[in-house]
């Protein structure tokens, strides 16, 4: 019998992409044997409001230029395409249609237990992925569902909140993110001035 395939999705904001996210990316890879892993950047976030959102393409664009020299990581414009504020059992359902007889795998830090239960749709979620949880400081994991499993991987403290802060503080973001990455930042002159979203 052919062995199912295995795909890590990793989805949010990306705003900025940073070493955090690849670290994460990479070594759930590694310790869940997936073939790739698919970065979905959010287009407008539902859980949370974000300061200083930089423009859907531009975060997409940045995505783009971090994972370029790893050929197991891809990124997907689904959530962009498709517009509005993004829900993730929309997009999960979406990549199911795609990938039939492939296991999903959504790779989320362990904060997401708090939000948990105001996901939409969360139950119809949990049936078609398997949650992969990461621990993060600050957010044990408690006892997990069994749609839940914990993977220990090295966490870095990087948040993209506070690399938006160092960039409208004129400080430094070298090796806080992928160098394509930072010079697109500077080139497009992202998150210089914190903008409040309505």
């Amino acid at each position: 019998m052919a062995k199912s395939k295995r795909i890590g999705i990793l989805g949010g904001t990306f705003n900025p992409i940073h070493m955090g996210h690849l670290v994460l990316a990479e070594q759930a890879r590694g310790l869940l044997r997936l073939e790739k892993v698919i970065f979905i950047p959010t287009n407008l976030p539902p859980h949370k409001r974000v300061s200083s959102l930089a423009p859907a393409q531009e975060r997409y664009h940045m995505v783009a230029k971090a994972l370029k020299s790893n050929p197991r990581f891809e990124v997907s414009d689904l959530e962009l395409i498709r517009g509005g504020v993004s829900y993730s059992v929309e997009t999960l359902r979406k990549l199911k249609s795609i990938f039939r007889h492939t296991a999903l795998y959504f790779i989320v830090g362990s904060d997401f237990l708090k939000e948990f239960s105001g996901w939409r749709d969360i139950d119809k979620l949990s049936k078609i992925c398997k949650f992969v949880i990461a621990a993060r400081p600050g957010y044990p994991l408690g006892r997990l569902p069994g749609n839940m499993q914990a993977i220990k991987v090295s966490a870095l403290d990087i948040s993209s909140t506070g690399i938006r802060k160092r960039i409208r503080t004129k400080k430094p973001i070298r090796y806080l993110v992928p160098e394509e990455v930072r010079k697109y930042i500077l080139k497009k002159g992202l998150y210089r001035v914190r903008i409040k979203n309505t």
